[in-house]
């Protein structure tokens, strides 16, 4: 447990993808078969389920502490995160644990029995296990226990640094903890061994990536060079088929197979050795919002009424593998040609004479349901990660509109004593109507500043919601809209974030929701 502790603490410690690989890779190095299990289980997200609710351990918290409800309340409200209020307010224990209770010891026989206890018993293991764990100790084992546990670290990096410790292949790694995987000594051996035939035949390919233009198209030199296509809003996915098996891999190495059944069946028609690279959407007579792919992503094992409402496809635009054969260092338009050869829905390859008519094209963009345009350069290979000169994503500009800052909450980790996460409003009539929520995109000198306003112009208080003095106004930018019955604003936008503080305008100068629903594509019942 101080190992896993201590390892939570140097992740959290940096910003740096490089340093937190070598934090993990070196605690793989060396934890036991089972310890390494578990740790790889919470670091990519796992959690148990949450054996009370979190108002018991509220009480448990502030009775040991010897503290009023209200108090720990307050103290909470301060700090903004419970794990870490409970950790603070506790006393240290006389009687440590020590380097050998690792966390697969303190999961199996102290947070997996919680759940079959009394309250009593509960509440006794609880402050038990308190008394045994430093500040730092304590607040990892509360973030298991609520299942509340997260730090700065993605599935990818995870699979790095397993595979920098074992010497398999991470694409390997990632196909072996794919799914409904559980931690254990001996499922653990099985994901470090090198005999990698078991997980071969569903390997993908590393992805290439495309850079944004940030100049003008005509300097990319003859437009003959490129191959154009629209880019999509969906999920970036590869396909592949061997051994008679389909498989789907998400860029970030999450398996799908099982979550778009119609594309594995339309992969069945593909000869052995085929990898095709592209874009699932859902798409009924055309695409769909990305909203509505968010309900297939979510279903693992999708139902068929879901299948039948959120028909997904595949847009294919490239073909990595063919017959066995890999074809990434030939040139796109040989890949191309030898695409045609299978049975996919392919992107469809636009033809403009000049960068004007490509400048057009990109425009009327968003009635396709698309982003804007990919550049790729016809001669060019398959590269790894981003290679500059082989692909571009020319984007269109995102939808924009000046809302009114209403309501607030803590952020998390680092952010977790500063107010972040911010609700804003438009006008509808003379009611501000919240419409999307944003906690990106500010300074650190701006978040301060927001932060300091915020506790000084709450008017009440939700729970960990604060409603604010409607009177800072900002530019928040999007890239999508769409009807939503869901929302009071009767629609939903994506990827909102905060483009700028607008401190020369009053909240009266704030946009109207008549105004942003304008935005919505043709044909929406406005």
């Amino acid at each position: 447990m101080k190992t896993f502790a201590r390892l939570y603490s140097a992740i959290d410690s940096t910003t740096k993808s490089n340093s937190k690989v070598a934090f993990m890779e070196n605690y793989f190095r060396v934890a036991s078969p089972a310890d390494a299990a578990w740790a790889a289980f919470f670091l990519r997200g796992g959690k148990l389920r949450a054996p009370f609710p979190s108002r018991l351990l509220c009480k448990w918290a502030a009775d040991i502490a010897g503290i009023p409800a209200w108090l720990f309340e307050e103290c909470y409200e301060s700090v903004g995160d419970l794990a870490e209020t409970v950790a603070l307010l506790l006393p240290e224990g006389d009687d440590p644990v020590s380097d050998t209770e690792d966390l697969s010891s303190w999961v199996i026989n102290r947070l997996v029995p919680l759940r079959n206890q009394s309250g009593e018993e509960q509440r006794n293991s609880m402050a038990e296990s308190w008394s045994r764990l430093s500040t730092a100790e304590r607040f990892v084992w509360n973030k298991l226990v609520t299942g509340s546990f997260r730090v700065g670290v993605s599935e990818g990096l995870v699979n790095r640094a397993i595979a920098a410790a074992s010497g398999v292949d991470a694409t390997v790694i990632a196909h072996r903890l794919a799914g409904n995987w559980q931690p254990s000594a001996s499922a653990w051996m099985k994901v470090i061994q090198l005999d990698i035939a078991d997980a071969t035949a569903s390997q993908p390919y590393p992805s290439c990536l495309a850079h944004p233009l940030d100049g003008e198209p005509h300097e990319l030199g003859a437009i003959e060079d490129w191959v154009i296509e629209y880019k999509w809003d969906g999920i970036r996915a590869q396909v592949i088929r061997r051994e008679g098996l389909g498989h789907i891999w998400s860029r970030g190495g999450e398996l799908l197979t099982e979550r778009f059944p119609e594309i594995v069946a339309q992969a069945s028609a593909w000869p052995d050795g085929t990898v095709v690279d592209g874009e699932i959407l859902a798409w009924r007579e055309g695409p769909l919002p990305f909203a509505d792919l968010q309900h297939r992503i979510t279903r693992k094992s999708p139902a068929k009424k879901v299948l039948q409402t959120i028909p997904a496809r595949l847009v294919a635009f490239d073909l990595l593998e063919w017959q066995g054969h890999d074809l990434r260092s030939q040139p796109l338009r040989h890949r191309l040609d030898t695409l045609q050869l299978i049975s996919a829905y392919q992107s469809e390859r636009l033809t403009p004479k000049t960068w004007e008519e490509a400048e057009q094209l990109r425009m009327s963009a968003r009635e396709r349901m698309s982003e804007g345009l990919m550049l790729k350069a016809a001669n060019g290979k398959y590269g790894v990660g981003r290679v500059r000169g082989l692909w571009w994503k020319w984007k269109l500009k995102p939808f924009s509109a000046d809302a009114v800052l209403v309501y607030a909450q803590r952020g998390h980790g680092r952010r977790a004593s500063l107010y972040t996460d911010y609700t804003f409003a438009v006008w509808d009539g003379d009611q501000l109507v919240p419409f999307a929520k944003a906690y990106s995109g500010l300074t650190d000198v701006e978040i301060r500043a927001v932060d300091s306003f915020i506790r000084r112009n709450t008017i009440e208080k939700f729970g960990p919601v604060s409603t604010v003095k409607p009177e800072l106004v900002f530019e928040i930018a999007f890239d999508g809209i769409q009807l939503s019955s869901r929302h009071k604003s009767g629609i939903a936008v994506r990827f909102p974030r905060m483009a700028r503080w607008r401190t020369d305008k009053k909240p009266a100068d704030a946009d109207t929701l008549a105004n942003v629903r304008a935005l919505l594509p043709e044909g929406s019942t406005k």
